[in-house]
This record gives C-alpha cells, sequence and structure tokens, in this order.
C-alpha cells in the first residue's frame, strides 16, 4: 500500500512528535503522525486526532463493509486513530473490519446517542471527526468538531442531517474528506 498522501494535501498539516510538518509530495506519511490539521476560511482551524464512526448504515449496507472503505481506512489510520461505535445490527462490524487498523466498541444497553457523544466528548470533541447516519448519530455529529451524516440505501435520519456539518451520500466521499482535505475546504468556508 503506498501511504503517501495525494498531492491536494498541500497546504495542510499533520503533527509529529510535537512538530507541524507540511505534508506534500516530498514527505512520506509516517506512521506515528497523530494529527490532522486544516485551516478553512470562517470555520476555523481544524486539528483532528480522532475518527469516531458509525458502522451500520454508515460504512456498511446490510453489514457488509462497502467498497473502498477499507482501504481508506487503512490510510487515514496513518493519519488519525480511528475509533467504530457500532449497535452492530447485523452482527457482522468485527468480521466485515478485520485488517482494518481501529478500535471497535460494540455498544450494549439503552440510549446509544448519549454513549456515542460521551465517547467523543471522552477523546475531546474539537478533535473528533464523526460519521453516522441515525437518530442515535444525531448528538455526536453535533458535537464533533466536523460532523459528517452518511446518506446509503438504509437513510438518513433528519436529526442527523441537521447535526451535521456536511452530508455525503457515501463512507468513500466522507472518508475522501480527510484524504482531499481541499473537498471539506470548499464545502465548509465561508
Amino acid at each position: 500500500m503506498n501511504s503517501r498522501l495525494p498531492m491536494e494535501m498541500v497546504g495542510c498539516y499533520c503533527k509529529k512528535e510535537g512538530y507541524a510538518f507540511k505534508v506534500d509530495d516530498r514527505y512520506p506519511l509516517k506512521e506515528d503522525v497523530n494529527m490532522f490539521t486544516n485551516e478553512i476560511p470562517g470555520f476555523g482551524a481544524v486539528r483532528l486526532e480522532y475518527l469516531v464512526s458509525d458502522f451500520t448504515g454508515t460504512l456498511s449496507v446490510d453489514g457488509k463493509l462497502l467498497p473502498g472503505v477499507k482501504e481508506r481506512l487503512n490510510r487515514i489510520a496513518e493519519l488519525l486513530d480511528i475509533h467504530i461505535l457500532t449497535a452492530d445490527t447485523f452482527g457482522k462490524a468485527r468480521a466485515a473490519l478485520r485488517g482494518v487498523k481501529c478500535e471497535i466498541h460494540i455498544l450494549e444497553g439503552k440510549r446509544h446517542d448519549i454513549q456515542k457523544k460521551g465517547y467523543v466528548g471522552m477523546l475531546g470533541a474539537e478533535k473528533v471527526i464523526a460519521l453516522g447516519n441515525g437518530k442515535n448519530d444525531r448528538s455526536m455529529l453535533k458535537a464533533a468538531r466536523i460532523g459528517v451524516a452518511v446518506c446509503l440505501r438504509e437513510g438518513c435520519a433528519t436529526e442527523a442531517i441537521t447535526s451535521a456539518d456536511i452530508l455525503v451520500t457515501s463512507p468513500v466521499d466522507a472518508l475522501d474528506l480527510l484524504l482531499r482535505p481541499k473537498r471539506c475546504k470548499a464545502t465548509l468556508r465561508f
């Protein structure tokens, strides 16, 4: 796997061992990079350390990870720590995410919306980009620095859409906001 970032990353920065360095074609991405930074006019500075995502209906359909998601998640794992929070409706999340560099948290009990928001808060909401589609994702999407509602065949709860900063129609598009940050900048700037 090529761990170099696309040329669109020029002008964005990653933080390594306390030092910010410009990412461009001359700098291969190192495994210990732990932050993604982007300055977005009007929206402000974005300094992310975590990607927190729902699984069912966000990264998968009927419990099956969608094409292109695994590769993108593993590229993003070189930039950010990835956490998957899911009720795992189909019971397939762990198997589908095998080989993906992420932490998987299967939620139990009630009020998954509060559990997800609390998890984002524990990480530091200003350092999180969150992906989700369900009503139980609305609070984490609103709390995160960037909330992305993903609308697939399962649909997307209107409360998730109104709580998000961005709406996309595929998880590949959502993940490409990090891999091609000019897309994110173009959408959020004002």
